[in-house]
């Protein structure tokens, strides 16, 4: 738990996607930080792609937990 809490990127990703997911707008990003805000955007990002795609709820966990801030950097 409390790798959660210091890992901010992660956090972030985590927070955006809830958001995307829930089908709320982008415009509401709370991070001025270029990294946290990046974070934040993939995240939303990915969670609009999951709601489009009908991933609610349960299926949705899956992703929200298996994103790492160096695996994403690569691509």
């Amino acid at each position: 738990m409390k790798r959660h809490k210091r890992d901010k990127a992660d956090r972030a990703f985590n927070k955006g996607y809830q958001i995307g997911l829930s089908g709320r707008s982008r415009d509401i990003c709370p991070h001025q930080e270029p990294e946290l805000r990046q974070s934040w955007l993939t995240g939303w990002r990915e969670g609009r792609v999951d709601n489009w795609d009908g991933k609610t709820g349960i299926s949705s966990l899956e992703r929200m937990y298996n994103f790492t801030p160096a695996s994403s950097a690569n691509l």
